[in-house]
């Protein structure tokens, strides 16, 4: 770690790479860098994903629909490899112009729809279904309200805490301080408002547990970044009740798989095509042809 100050230029230009795990794919300019179509299966809904907490979100909600009885959100999932370069493709890129999972297409209405971003994936699989959304307009709004507070708070999280304490080349005290504050104060939000409420929008499960619970719940169950005990996570007594409550829903379990392409064996499904992929037999062979 250098100790010279840094000094912005007038005007920035990439002219080296970034550094850090995910430095080969990181640019500044958006666009395709290859063509390549996209597969699409036998499902009315085609998922484009890799199991990181984005990606997780679609995944659990599919899973929950089904789980439901909704037949109609039957689907497909497709592994991205982010770490290849595979959400540059021009395929990917028509169905998601910021290169980002997860993104959905669904080819039930004329001519298909393409939604990307998690939060308007779970909006739109809640409103086309009618389900995981309140219809009491109190109920409504405090699940879009805590909806949009992840969308903003995630990348906090994410980007900021998870690069700089787990990514980052060199460690500096200065940003992983900063953003430790900033999650610590997050994980505090929550513990103090699920003190009075079994899910995020009250009683009733939701679109806002499934977005909030891969980001928040994933770090108090100890699957983020390896830092449980440096944010002191089971401090925050009503998160991991939470937590763990919606971890042990069947659907999650599912969900969780789903495009997972690294952890244990037995936890990953790189494709998912049918419910009973998630059967081992099926899954060794999924894995297999991957």
């Amino acid at each position: 770690m250098s100790d010279t100050p840094y000094t912005p230029p007038k005007v920035w230009t990439w002219d080296k790479a970034s550094g850090g795990q995910f430095a080969s794919i990181n640019r500044p300019i958006a666009g395709p860098t290859h063509d390549k179509d996209l597969p699409v299966g036998k499902h009315k809904l085609q998922l484009y994903s890799l199991a990181t907490p984005n990606g997780q979100k679609a995944a659990i909600m599919l899973e929950e629909l089904l789980e439901a009885g909704v037949s109609a959100a039957d689907y497909d999932a497709w592994l991205i490899k982010i770490g290849d370069g595979d959400q540059f493709s021009s395929g990917f890129v028509a169905v998601n112009p910021n290169s980002k999972i997860p993104a959905l297409m669904d080819h039930s209405v004329s001519p298909p729809q393409r939604v990307f971003e998690s939060g308007a994936i779970l909006l739109y699989l809640a409103e086309k279904f009618g389900k995981f959304l309140p219809t009491d307009p109190a109920a409504r709004t405090a699940a879009l309200s805590w909806l949009f507070w992840q969308m903003g708070a995630g990348p906090l999280l994410g980007g900021g805490f998870g690069h700089f304490y787990a990514y980052a080349p060199e460690k500096y005290e200065y940003p992983i301080n900063r953003y430790t504050m900033e999650v610590k104060r997050q994980l505090d939000v929550l513990d103090r408002h699920l003190a009075d409420n079994d899910y995020m929008a009250g009683d009733d499960y939701s679109i806002a547990d499934i977005a909030i619970w891969p980001w928040y719940g994933g770090l108090v169950l100890g699957r983020a970044y390896d830092a449980g005990e440096f944010l002191d996570v089971a401090s925050y007594k009503n998160v991991v009740r939470w937590a763990k409550q919606i971890d042990a829903r069947p659907a999650v379990k599912r969900g969780r798989m789903v495009n997972k392409a690294n952890g244990p064996l037995e936890e990953q499904l790189h494709e998912r095509h049918d419910a009973s992929d998630f059967d081992t037999k099926t899954q060794d062979k999924v894995q297999g042809a991957a």
